[in-house]
């Protein structure tokens, strides 16, 4: 997995009726685009985090971010 700042992490509902959750990758910790992250859930709240194969990278850039 490889993601940029800007990038978007989208985790998949494990179960049925749960929704995708999605947040903005803030900066890169690892090495060459690999986790872990520091993202930013939409309410704000931020963390670390090393997704897991439920997880994807949406290359897209945030609204209002430059490319």
């Amino acid at each position: 997995m490889h993601a940029s700042k800007g990038d978007r992490l989208v985790v998949h509902g494990r179960v049925v009726g749960q929704h995708d959750h999605v947040v903005e990758i803030v900066e890169v910790l690892g090495q060459n685009g690999e986790p872990p992250y520091r993202v930013r859930a939409e309410n704000g709240h931020e963390t670390i985090m090393t997704p897991g194969p439920d997880s994807v990278v949406d290359h897209r850039r945030s609204t209002g971010e430059p490319a």
